[in-house]
Order: structure tokens, then C-alpha cells, then sequence
């Protein structure tokens, strides 16, 4: 059990803290899934990004994958935290769960750089281990919705790859975005405080906020995006995934935008969480 200090932030840029504990909770493979635990993607100093790989060597035909990120204010939150990957496994499909820099280690873009590097590397391991680099799907719930809508919307921009710049053959399919943060370029930023410590030095500077803004990388180009928020959302505003709705609609890209009615942030009632569940796996069957 590993016990981390939670900070949530809300819409009134008043910090609370909780302490809560997080289980490391484990993740069950079907039979002739392998998986690959603490994979390290990247080595900055002293610091190693670790991913878990769950694959299926044995399947007819290379597989799809998934890219699962935490959430957390880009500054608290483990991998170990995630699970419920078996609709995913159901589907046939790899998952790949990312850890990433915190702003404790480094503030932005380092986030976006390690969620971008964990998928290269997947992609330079793909035949390896017989995964699919051209059917990509990233998926992340609040500051992991935003990583996961950065990541995705980058496609092939290598802008934020580092060592991995070289690194080609390889398609972003989807994009599942969980109440993330869409455009940070907003005026009202320093209202949130676990934001304005993630842009670091670069805070003040409203063109590095549009750099790390996944609003201003969508084209008619970009790839169909699963949007869910709830519409009682206290911590990111539901305004920003209207946002993203109506500028996906304006350029035609797929999109599947399902509203919470009454739902906080990430806080569904059972019934809605199924819903959530179906809509997400019915999405990927259309893809």
C-alpha cells in the first residue's frame, strides 16, 4: 500500500488536501496475455519513466493497444492506482498503463514528453510484442484526459519527442478523453493553482499555454475523440470539453460527447458508469 497526499484543486482556486491511500491494484491478464511490469520508457537523470505492458503474443494478427494515463493535477497520482482494462482485453487489444513526471520533478512540458515517449517506445517494441503501431488509442481521465488529448492530437508532430524524434511508423487511431482540461490559455488561469505550478516559468507566457493546449491542435485531420464529463464537474470545468465538442464539430472531426448529468469530476453514479463503459467500447467498435 502506498499512501500519497491528494491535491485537489477547484474552480474557486482554494487548495484542499486530503490524505488517502492508494492500493496498487492488480491488473488480471486472459489467458495468453504476458504483461511487462515497470518498462522503463525514458531515463532523465535520476528519474526513470516506467510503464506496464500487457500483451498477447500468441493473437492471430498484431493487436490494437491502449495508452491508459492517470490523472492528478500533473502533480500526485501512481499507475498503480488503474485497472478495470478488461473490456480492453475483451476487445482483443494490448494496454500499456503510464507513469510520467510530476511538477515536483519537473514542470511542463515534461509531461507531455514522457506520455509521448512511453508510446514511442511501445511503437519501437511493437513487432516484439506483437502489437499494432498504426492502431494507437490514448486514453486518460482529467489532467491525463489533457496528456492523452496532447499526446493523440500531436500525432505525428515530433515537437515534444526528445530522443524519440526519429521514431515513425506509427498512427494515433483515438483519442478517449476523461473531463481533461482542453485550452489553458485562458485569462482566469491562475485561478487554479495546481495548473499554474505545472506551467512552471512558463505560467505568464500565453503562447507556451496555447503550445500545451490540446484545443489548438485539432484539424480536419485529427483522430475521433471519446469526450465524457460531468456537467456538476467542480475541478475542470465542463465549459472546457464544450469547447473541444464545438471545435471538433466546426472542422467535422468523429467525435462522441456523453454529458453526466449531475456528475462531478470523475464522481458518476453506477448507472452512469456503466453507461460510461458501454459507450466507451461501443466507440471503439466503430472506429
Amino acid at each position: 500500500m502506498k499512501k500519497v497526499l491528494f491535491l485537489i484543486l477547484i474552480i474557486t482556486a482554494n487548495i484542499v488536501f486530503a490524505q488517502d491511500s492508494i492500493v496498487a491494484k492488480k491488473v488480471t491478464c486472459p489467458v495468453g496475455y504476458q504483461s511487462k511490469i515497470d518498462a522503463v520508457y525514458s531515463e532523465i537523470g535520476d528519474w526513470k519513466g516506467r510503464e506496464d505492458i500487457y500483451y498477447n503474443p500468441t493473437a492471430s494478427k498484431p493487436t490494437p493497444i491502449v495508452f491508459n494515463i492517470h490523472g492528478g493535477g500533473w502533480n500526485h497520482g501512481v499507475k498503480e492506482s488503474q485497472s478495470g482494462f478488461g473490456s480492453f482485453f475483451k476487445l482483443g487489444y494490448a494496454v500499456a498503463n503510464i507513469e510520467y513526471r510530476m511538477t515536483g520533478q519537473s514542470t511542463a512540458p515534461a509531461a507531455i514528453e514522457d506520455v509521448r515517449a512511453a508510446i514511442l517506445y511501445v511503437v519501437q517494441h511493437a513487432k516484439e510484442w506483437n502489437i499494432d503501431p498504426n492502431y494507437i488509442v490514448v486514453m486518460g481521465g482529467s489532467a491525463g484526459g489533457h496528456l492523452a488529448l496532447m499526446a493523440g492530437l500531436l500525432q505525428n508532430d515530433n515537437k515534444f519527442d526528445g530522443a524519440y524524434k526519429k521514431v515513425t511508423g506509427y498512427t494515433i487511431k483515438a483519442i478517449i478523453d476523461k473531463y481533461g482540461p482542453t485550452d489553458l490559455s485562458s485569462p482566469d488561469f491562475r485561478k487554479y493553482k495546481s495548473l499554474v505550478a505545472w506551467l512552471g516559468i512558463y505560467a505568464e507566457s500565453e503562447v507556451f499555454r496555447q503550445s500545451v493546449s490540446p484545443i489548438f491542435y485539432v484539424k480536419k485531420t485529427s483522430p475521433p475523440i471519446f469526450i465524457v464529463h460531468g456537467d456538476a464537474d467542480p475541478v475542470v470545468p465542463y465549459q472546457q470539453s464544450i469547447m473541444l465538442k464545438n471545435k471538433l464539430e466546426e472542422l467535422g472531426v468523429k467525435n462522441v460527447f456523453l454529458s453526466m448529468p449531475g456528475g462531478g469530476h470523475g464522481k458518476f453514479t453506477p448507472e452512469q458508469k456503466t453507461e460510461l463503459s458501454a459507450a466507451i467500447i461501443n466507440f471503439l467498435k466503430g472506429l
